[in-house]
């Protein structure tokens, strides 16, 4: 059973999906403001964290960030109401694994959700074989560890950009698409949205210190996708 913090400030759609998620066997802690969310996110420890953008007081936004301060390996799905692109750019962008546009179905929150925990204890895709440590140049990937290090100090991802990096970096110089990257990485089987690998390989490229023109180890393939490109 995962443990899921839900903050949501409107009463009827906090306890539908409560109830809904507990009925999927989720135990879940449902609050109504960001600072709320931050009291329990000490008290209950969540696995996973729903998160409405759009909050009264303390935003959705400083809540995904304020959690991302303390915490970079906590899972994080966005909900919002509004398909704005530049509100869900810039909710990925602080640090959302994931996110949903409202009202969402339960079963698909549910899978949402399944699949940002599985991304998070997963081993990665077309590895097998692989050695369990690969190092490039000063980048060091312990796939079975599930941590990386750069110039020996660990990088504390979540799991998206992870996942996207264990994918990427499987194999060296072969070019992804972003679709390609959004099934491996999402478990998004339908024409998917671009914006969580962009914005994923940006926070991604910030961690590792990758200038984004000039970026050592992820290259953009213009028009296409991403390539891995070891040192």
């Amino acid at each position: 059973m995962s443990r899921v913090l839900l903050i949501e400030d409107d009463p009827a759609v906090r306890e539908g999906v409560a109830l809904a998620l507990r009925r999927q066997n989720h135990d879940v802690d449902a609050t109504a403001t960001g600072e709320e969310g931050m009291d329990r996110l000490r008290a209950f420890r969540p696995d996973i964290v729903v998160l409405d953008l759009m909050l009264p007081g303390m935003t959705g936004l400083d809540v995904c960030r304020g959690i991302r301060a303390v915490d970079q390996t906590l899972p994080i799905i966005m909900a919002t109401a509004r398909g704005d692109e530049v509100d869900i750019v810039v909710g990925l962008e602080a640090g959302a694994d994931d996110y949903v546009v409202k009202p969402v179905l339960a079963r698909v929150l549910d899978a949402r959700i399944r699949a940002v925990l599985r991304r998070a204890a997963g081993s990665t895709p077309g590895a097998e074989g692989l050695p369990k440590i690969d190092t490039y140049g000063d980048l060091t990937v312990d796939r079975s560890g599930l941590t990386v290090a750069l110039n020996g100090e660990p990088i504390a991802l979540a799991p998206s950009e992870l996942r996207l990096l264990l994918t990427l970096s499987a194999s060296p110089g072969q070019v992804f698409s972003r679709q390609q990257l959004l099934e491996a990485v999402w478990e998004h089987d339908y024409h998917g949205d671009a914006r969580l690998v962009d914005a994923c390989v940006k926070r991604l490229r910030t961690k590792m210190s990758e200038p984004p023109r000039a970026s050592r180890f992820i290259h953009t393939v213009r028009g296409f996708g991403y390539r891995f490109a070891a040192q």
